[in-house]
């Protein structure tokens, strides 16, 4: 059996990131322009790290990356200064597209990236993110830049918890591959599903909805499969990625938000649980304070009137820092 036996399904290409380098990629560019998109919050021990490496290897001594953007969703330390001060444009979250009313959360983050970047080739990092290879960049875009067929790619790898490899993603494992297995089988060989490190075509991301909070990443994928085919997705192997592994309290929310999203993907609706996407979930903590999980979303952003595709006047348009 090949290295990627039982990774691929119908459609679904899978690819190395080894495959591609910096410089190939460099040719295939045919002179779109490309973003790689940090959603930060309270991440200032990170994401320094992270610009400083992408500037360094994909703007400088490469030209693969055009802009490097960190978009700060309500940090209270210093994510925004030091990402600015490694060389990031940096935006406010609640600064962009402020005429759509106020929201927060990961794919609240996600829609503002897109709406305040300019690339025609979008990629995205989680900037938690230790032991940082821009690899991890040039390997997402690779697919995008081989073939033209390819809409989106999401990325995966082995996740060490503690040090053991093979451990991590307990909420992917646990709740987010068999939620797929069950209610959208052609999309059971994504092994990472929830993973932040993906990259799509702006003309793919501009047309589907943006769950805001964490189930966003699983959204994207259903609704990206849903309007474009099983076959417009691939995945790529990103080696080894070294995070901030969260404790289960925090992991509890995001099941509920993963479960909530894939079920209102597949239309079921349980007796007495307001899934509707402007409904909130609660997470009924015994012993402890129960908590509403948001299932807001935002529509495709070529539905607002107020988004302007990138054209050459955005640059000093946006209120960026940096």
């Amino acid at each position: 059996m090949g290295e990627n036996a039982g990774l691929e399904s119908p459609g679904l290409r899978v690819f190395h990131g080894s495959q591609f380098t910096p410089e190939a990629l460099v040719e295939a560019k045919n002179g779109r322009f490309v973003s790689l998109c940090l959603p930060a919050r309270d991440e200032a021990t990170t994401v320094g790290p992270i610009v400083e490496a992408v500037i360094r290897d994909l703007v400088e001594r490469v030209p693969l990356v055009d802009e490097v953007l960190v978009v700060d969703d309500g940090s209270v330390d210093a994510t925004a200064e030091v990402g600015a001060e490694a060389g990031a444009t940096v935006v406010a979250a609640a600064e962009v597209l402020t005429g759509c009313g106020d929201g927060g959360g990961k794919g609240e983050a996600l829609w503002k990236a897109l709406a305040a970047s300019r690339g025609d080739l979008l990629a995205f990092c989680d900037a938690d993110l230790r032991e940082f290879d821009t690899a991890f960049v040039s390997g997402l875009l690779g697919p995008l830049l081989a073939d033209a067929d390819i809409g989106f790619v999401k990325g995966f790898y082995d996740r060490p918890l503690e040090g053991v490899s093979g451990t991590g993603g307990r909420v992917t494992e646990l709740v987010a591959r068999p939620l797929l297995a069950l209610l959208f089988p052609d999309l059971a060989a994504v092994v990472q599903p929830l993973a932040g490190e993906f990259a799509a075509r702006r003309a793919v991301l501009e047309q589907v909805p943006f769950v805001q909070g964490y189930g966003v990443d699983l959204g994207l994928l259903v609704d990206v499969s849903a309007r474009f085919g099983v076959d417009a997705l691939a995945q790529v192997d990103l080696g080894t990625r070294t995070h901030r592994n969260r404790p289960l309290d925090e992991l509890a929310t995001q099941a509920l938000a993963v479960m909530r999203t894939a079920l209102d993907r597949a239309g079921v609706h349980l007796a007495g649980v307001d899934l509707a996407p402007d409904g909130a979930a609660v997470l009924v903590r015994p012993g402890r304070e129960a908590l509403a999980v948001d299932g807001s979303e935002r529509p495709p952003i070529v539905e607002v009137p107020a988004y302007r595709p990138p054209g050459p006047e955005r640059p000093s348009e946006r209120g960026a820092r940096g």
